[in-house]
């Protein structure tokens, strides 16, 4: 008898890589449901620090460790960081909030559907006859990430920074009209009671 031909694992015997890979995915996309269903709005950016930080764990099982360490620096670095000061300098309730809270749920979650479907044709659109070379240059590599970015990316990269910077300093400008409007109001309730 002819010994069969031995392969690597199939689609029915995963690795731990890919078993990680699904815990890790489904641990994402629960912390990104809490993301946007809890009704306090700092434990929502703290379940977006989860989220992000699954979404990098994901890019180190797919091996693309620089996209990793982009997806930490820029979005766990950066992103949270700014949003986290945002709710700050806006005087966001830390507890339950009610004005956050809007009885167009089920708008939201019907355009959420909408959006979430048209971006899963689009992208399996997009990338359907799309052919890896492996023997090239790794697709998570720098130097593939990095001729990408800025041969292609340059201006969305550089739009984005600049959205992120108006957004903080939107953030600051109506604090300080808002502290300002307190001081006046303040001021004119003591000149009340002196009269």
């Amino acid at each position: 008898m002819a010994a069969a031909a031995t392969t690597g694992p199939g689609f029915l015997s995963p690795t731990g890589v890919e078993i990680a890979f699904v815990l890790v995915g489904l641990a994402t996309l629960g912390a990104a449901l809490v993301t946007v269903t809890t009704k306090q709005l700092v434990h929502a950016a703290l379940w977006l620090v989860v989220a992000l930080g699954g979404i990098a764990v994901e890019y180190l099982l797919l091996t693309a460790e620089f996209i990793a360490w982009v997806q930490v620096l820029i979005y766990l670095g950066s992103v949270v960081v700014l949003l986290l000061f945002g709710l700050m300098l806006t005087k966001a309730p830390i507890g339950r909030s009610p004005d956050a809270d809007s009885g167009n749920r089920w708008i939201a979650l019907g355009v959420a559907v909408v959006a979430a479907v048209s971006l899963v044709w689009v992208v399996v659109d997009a990338f359907r006859t799309t052919w890896i070379d492996l023997d090239g240059p790794a697709q998570g590599s720098t130097k593939v990430s990095g001729e990408i970015l800025f041969q292609h990316w340059v201006l969305p990269f550089e739009a984005l920074s600049v959205l992120l910077l108006a957004a903080l300093i939107g953030a600051i400008v109506l604090s300080r009209r808002n502290e300002s409007t307190d001081a006046s109001e303040a001021s004119d309730t003591s000149d009340k009671g002196q009269r």
